[in-house]
């Protein structure tokens, strides 16, 4: 699969039209104060995939989870600064094709149209410990395309294991 960063992300939802995924670069706690689902919503309704930062606020890391959009950390010590990135790239993330081939805290292959590389890390663990179940089902939500599909698919008796 492979994600874009757009030069230029319009307002109207141009970029998305076009046919151009997006994802965001962020720095430490990426989301505190915004963990209603609605703040993963409306870039998931943009056209956002990913989500690189140096730390997630928990509740809305799984919100991202939730709408599809993937929560990347990068490496520590590691920040957009330090790599030199600019967010006017073109990025190409080499992320696995369905959620069962994801595992929490893989290594993620990231290059830019700038010859620039790096790895980052599969973000679907919190600080705090959760359990095997519940990183299950947030990998399910990526192969069902969102939370919404994956509870409709339970509520026919249909989900896809």
């Amino acid at each position: 699969m492979q994600l874009h960063q757009v030069e230029e992300s319009l307002p109207d939802g141009t970029y998305k039209s076009e046919g151009n995924d997006t994802i965001i670069l962020a720095g430490a706690e990426y989301g505190t104060g915004s963990s209603r689902d609605w703040a993963a919503k409306g870039p998931m309704l943009l056209g956002v995939k990913a989500v690189i930062a140096k730390s997630f606020e928990n509740t809305h890391r799984s919100n991202l989870v939730g709408m599809v959009i993937i929560p990347l950390r990068f490496k520590d010590g590691e920040d957009a600064e330090t790599l030199g990135l600019t967010g006017r790239e073109r990025y190409t993330i080499d992320l696995p094709s369905s959620g069962s081939e994801m595992k929490p805290g893989q290594d993620i292959p990231v290059s830019s149209d700038n010859g620039k590389s790096f790895t980052c890390t599969l973000h679907l663990i919190p600080r705090c410990e959760q359990t095997l179940h519940f990183v299950l089902v947030e990998l399910a939500y990526f192969d069902h395309g969102g939370i919404l599909h994956y509870v409709i698919w339970k509520l026919l008796g249909d989900a896809k294991r």
